[in-house]
C-alpha cells in the first residue's frame, strides 16, 4: 500500500479544515474551472503531447524562450524525470526539504549528503554548503523558500552557490514553487542566470500559485535542450492532460487573482505568526505561504478532534515530534485554527 506522508490528505479526513497543504486560500479561479470544463468536450481526443499552447502562454509569462520549457503531471513528475535522466551518483539536499528530492534519488541508487539547516540559527542556509559542492558532487536540490521552514536563502549566497556549481559543473536545481508567494520574488529567483549555465534548472507549479492540485501541471525552465530530450524521452507522451493543458492557459490570465492572494497572505501570515507567538510558541521566518513553528508533541491529534488538520514535520530528516507546518488561508480560518488551540491548551 503506498504511504503517504503529505499534506492535504482530505480523502481520509473529509470535511476537515486543512491547514496542511500550502494552497492558495482564495481556491481556484472561476475562468480556470470554466476552462477545464470545456476542454471535457474535448477528451474523445489525445492532449496535445507538445503541449503548443500551453509553451506558449507559458513563455510569454516566464520571458524566456518557448524550447526551454518542459511541463510535467506536477513538479513531482518532473523531479523524477529530471534524476533519472541524469542518473547522478552523488547528490547534496538540505535538511529538512522536500522529500520528494530525496526519495528520486533514491530511486537511482545515488549517494547523498546533507547540508543540516541549524535550528538554533533558523534552518537558514549558511555558506557552509559551499565547501560541500566539489568536482564530485553531481547533483544539488535547493527549495527557495525551502519547505517545510518557509525561510529564503540571502541571494548573495544563492549567487555564490550558482557559481560554485558552475565551476565544479554540478547540476543546480531550484524548486521555486513558492516564490510567487514572497513579497519580493524577483530580488530571489535565479532565472536570470539560466543563460549563464546549461546546468540549472528551475522547477516551478501551477498547484499552490493557482491551487490547482488536483489537476497535476508544473513546469521546469532550463537552457539545456539535451536534458530536455532526455527528460522528455523518460516519461510518457501524454503525461499533461487536456484539461490540466486548458486550466493552465486559463490561470496564467489571473494577474489580479494573484495579486489579491498575495496581499491576502501577506496580511495573514503576520496576523497568524504574531498569534502562534503569543500562545508561546517558537515561529521560523517564514517568507512563504505557510509557517513552521514548535509545538507539543500531541497538538496534531488535538486539532483534529476539532476538525483541523496541520502538518506533522516529524518525518522530515532533521526535524522532529513536535515541529509543525500550517498554510496560511483566510482570517475566518485562521481565527478558528487560532481558537481551536487556545482552547486545547486550556484543557
Amino acid at each position: 500500500m503506498k504511504k503517504y506522508v503529505h499534506g492535504g490528505d482530505i480523502y481520509r479526513h473529509p470535511g476537515v479544515l486543512d491547514f496542511s497543504a500550502n494552497i492558495n486560500p482564495l481556491g481556484t479561479p472561476e475562468n480556470v474551472i470554466r476552462a477545464a470544463a470545456k476542454s471535457l468536450e474535448q477528451i474523445c481526443h489525445y492532449p496535445d503531447a507538445r503541449q503548443s499552447k500551453l509553451k506558449e502562454a507559458l513563455a510569454e509569462y516566464e520571458q524566456v524562450p518557448e524550447e526551454w520549457l518542459i511541463c510535467g503531471n506536477g513538479a513531482a513528475e518532473l523531479i523524477f524525470a529530471l534524476v533519472q535522466a541524469l542518473h547522478p551518483r552523488t547528490a547534496l539536499l538540505p535538511a529538512p526539504t522536500f522529500a520528494e528530492y530525496e526519495q528520486a534519488l533514491r530511486g537511482v541508487g545515488c549517494e547523498i549528503t546533507y547540508e543540516v539547516l541549524r535550528r538554533d540559527r533558523g534552518f537558514v542556509p549558511e555558506k557552509s554548503i559551499l565547501e560541500k559542492i566539489t568536482e564530485k558532487l553531481e547533483l544539488l536540490f535547493l527549495c527557495n523558500p525551502n519547505n517545510p521552514t518557509g525561510v529564503l536563502a540571502d541571494p548573495d549566497l544563492m549567487r555564490k552557490i550558482f557559481l560554485k556549481c558552475k565551476e565544479t559543473g554540478t547540476w543546480l536545481v531550484v524548486d521555486e514553487c513558492f516564490l510567487d508567494f514572497v513579497k519580493e520574488p524577483e530580488a530571489h529567483t535565479v532565472k536570470k542566470m539560466l543563460s549563464e549555465y546549461d546546468r540549472l534548472f528551475i522547477l516551478k507549479a501551477f498547484t499552490k500559485r493557482y491551487a490547482m492540485a488536483g489537476l497535476r501541471l508544473g513546469y521546469g525552465i532550463t537552457s539545456s535542450q539535451r536534458l530536455l530530450e532526455r527528460m522528455e524521452e523518460g516519461v510518457q507522451p501524454w503525461n499533461v492532460s487536456t484539461p490540466a493543458q486548458e486550466a493552465g492557459i486559463a490561470a496564467l490570465q489571473e494577474e489580479e487573482y494573484v495579486q489579491q492572494a498575495r496581499a491576502l497572505i501577506f496580511r495573514e501570515k503576520e496576523y497568524l505568526m504574531g498569534e502562534m507567538r503569543e500562545l508561546g510558541y517558537k515561529v521560523c521566518d517564514s517568507q512563504a505561504n505557510y509557517i513552521f513553528f514548535q509545538g507539543e508533541e500531541n497538538l496534531k491529534e488535538k486539532l483534529m478532534g476539532e476538525n483541523i488538520m496541520i502538518r506533522d514535520c516529524s518525518n522530515y530528516p532533521g526535524l522532529k515530534k513536535g515541529d509543525f507546518r500550517i498554510a496560511v488561508r483566510t482570517h475566518e480560518e485562521n481565527l478558528r485554527l487560532v481558537e481551536a488551540i487556545r482552547k486545547g491548551r486550556k484543557q
